[in-house]
Formats: structure tokens, sequence, C-alpha cells
């Protein structure tokens, strides 16, 4: 049993170690080794991830004597390792093909401009935040959530990223769109990424995956409630 030689470490509330999770249950490989890590407790930073992930950043991951790290190359090496496994992840055709990996990079944009604002406390001192910066963040940030309404509604409704086919693109931002809304996002005003993930919240993958403070109860701050 293949899932038997691998090890995840993760922690609660990460949207990279999701990715990697929700690729795992695609690929049919439960039943791995995993391990939950305290970010408040700085345990991403202990000697036993550094020994493995210099970074000091979770997901780390590794299959028999091979280590990968970084999420987006997690999902990649599962897709290629296990191609004949569970569902398929990348498309045959080569313009879904193409779509599939655009989003999917994108998809990196997207999570960065939500981070600039949901973890603009966590990241900035308090002596050199300012308001200012925050509202740049924020007009960022609302300037690419009106992309992805814009690629969704192109899509047509009860579509995935790239196509008919849930692939490798949703795997890698539908994360970043719970995260929307678990932080206070407006269904009202962007209705085709509440639909999108109407459509994708209760997928196996994914709830088996759900990260598990979340079941605990909703975020106290809804940061982007106004957004």
């Amino acid at each position: 049993m293949a899932a038997k030689s691998m090890t995840l470490l993760w922690g609660s509330g990460s949207c990279p170690c999701w990715r990697a999770m929700i690729a795992l249950e695609e690929k049919n490989l439960q039943g791995y080794n995993h391990k939950l890590l305290s970010f408040d407790k700085m345990e991403h930073k202990s000697q036993q991830v550094l020994d493995i992930n210099p970074r000091g950043q979770l997901p780390t991951f590794k299959h028999g004597d091979t280590l990968v790290n970084e999420s987006y190359a997690i999902c990649l090496y599962l897709e290629s390792h296990f191609k004949s496994q569970g569902n398929q992840l990348i498309p045959d055709g080569p313009e879904e093909q193409a779509l599939m990996y655009q989003r999917m990079f994108e998809g990196l944009t997207f999570y960065e401009k939500l981070g600039s604002v949901i973890y603009y406390d966590w990241y900035v001192p308090e002596g050199e935040r300012h308001d200012s910066a925050l509202k740049r963040n924020k007009d960022g940030l609302v300037v690419e959530l009106g992309l992805w309404e814009g690629y969704l509604s192109k899509q047509g409704s009860g579509s995935f990223l790239a196509g008919k086919s849930f692939s490798l693109a949703d795997v890698v931002v539908f994360p970043t769109v719970a995260f929307l809304f678990r932080f206070g996002l407006s269904a009202g005003r962007y209705p085709k990424l509440e639909e999108y993930y109407a459509l994708l919240k209760d997928r196996p993958s994914i709830k088996a995956s759900w990260p598990p403070h979340w079941l605990e109860g909703p975020e106290e701050e809804l940061l982007l409630k106004d957004i």
C-alpha cells in the first residue's frame, strides 16, 4: 500500500497544507502517516521540520526516500506518480490542460492577495502598520476577486476552473475560496465564487480534509465582510 510509505507534516487552516491533503484524497491515498503541528506554538520551525525542510514551512511531505515540500510540487508529484489511480487531475486535451496550468499558477497570486489582507497584522509589526497600506491591499484583493468572478462566469454554471472536470486547478484554488467565505466575504457581491464554493464544499476529498479547527466554530473576525 503506497500510502503507508508516505508522511505529511501539516497545520490546520493552512491553504498550502489543504491543497496537498485534497490531492492525496483525490488519488485514493488515504491511510498515509500524518502529524498535525501547531503554528501558534511555532512547531513548523522545530528541528524535526527544519531537518527536512530548511524553510521551516508546512506542508512537508515524504514518500519513501523522496522529499517534496512545496504544496504545488506535492500535487503535481502525486498526479504524475499515481496517474492511473483515483481521479485524473490533469485533463488530456491541450486547451483544457493549458487553462488548468494557467489557473493553477494564477492561484498563487490569488492566495497572496488574500494573505496580504487577512494576515496583515500577523506579518507586519505593530509600529509599521498603516491604514493606507491595508487599504491598498484590500483594493488589490477586490481587483483580484473581480478576475475570478469573470473566469467563473465565462466557464458557465456548474463548471470547474478549467472546464467540466475537476482538476489540479481546483485542488489548489478551492482552499483560497473557502478562506474568503470563512472570513466573511459577501456571497451577494461575489455570486460566481459563492456558486463555485457551494459546488465543491461537499466533495468527498474536500470534506475529508476540512481544517479540523474550522469545525469548532466560525472565525471571530470577519475581516472580509466589507470587501
